[in-house]
């Protein structure tokens, strides 16, 4: 597939870039600044700025889907789903937060006592967005939100797939790698299991 990555730059997205590109897809990679972004076969590297729609409009036209790996505490939610419909690309996925999963009917993570108080601007962010796409009439859009721990790690191709619940392993803990979740994003890229939904991935 032909298609664009926005955050190209970052953690999670230079992780969803190499799955992207290990698989042959062609992938135009946005950032703000694309000077750090290393030159590999199927990549073209673009500056641009997820929060001037207009800008980010004709940076999306004639792709497959764009995928955002933005920052939820400093993206203009809004307006990039605008930009996504305004372009005529057909799908949008979004890698999500773990703040905005249930950890017991109607209550959510980031809603619990310990959640810590310096992630609440992301994951209030991540639940905003959320929200706006549940109420998006038109867009085919998924929303992938990683386990409660999501660091680097083993590409080891093994995890469960849910729904809206946090999942947790027999020890309770909540995790999953970065590399293991790159592999879902383009998973669900190639064979769309998800549309207008959100869904979670955990060991």
């Amino acid at each position: 597939m032909n298609v664009v990555l926005l955050g190209v730059s970052g953690r999670v997205g230079s992780r969803v870039l190499s799955e992207l590109l290990q698989r042959g897809h062609k992938v135009t990679g946005i950032a703000r600044d694309t000077g750090k972004v290393a030159a590999r076969p199927g990549l073209a590297p673009r500056n641009g700025d997820a929060n001037d729609p207009s800008q980010l409009t004709r940076l999306l036209e004639g792709h497959d889907a764009v995928l955002s790996a933005l920052k939820f505490a400093t993206t203009d939610a809004a307006a990039l789903i605008g930009a996504v419909k305004a372009s005529g690309v057909p799908r949008l996925l979004v890698v999500g937060g773990a703040g905005s999963l249930e950890v017991a009917p109607g209550k959510l993570l980031l809603n619990t006592p310990d959640f810590p108080a310096a992630w609440m601007p992301e994951a209030a962010g991540g639940l905003r967005f959320l929200d706006l796409l549940r109420a998006e009439p038109v867009l085919d859009w998924t929303f992938l939100s990683p386990s409660a721990e999501f660091d680097p790690g083993a590409r080891t191709g093994r995890f469960r797939v849910g729904s809206d619940t946090l999942l947790a392993d027999a020890n309770g803990r909540s995790w999953i790698s970065m590399e293991d979740y790159a592999i879902a994003f383009v998973d669900e890229l190639e064979h769309p299991r998800h549309s207008r939904a959100r869904f979670t991935v955990g060991y």
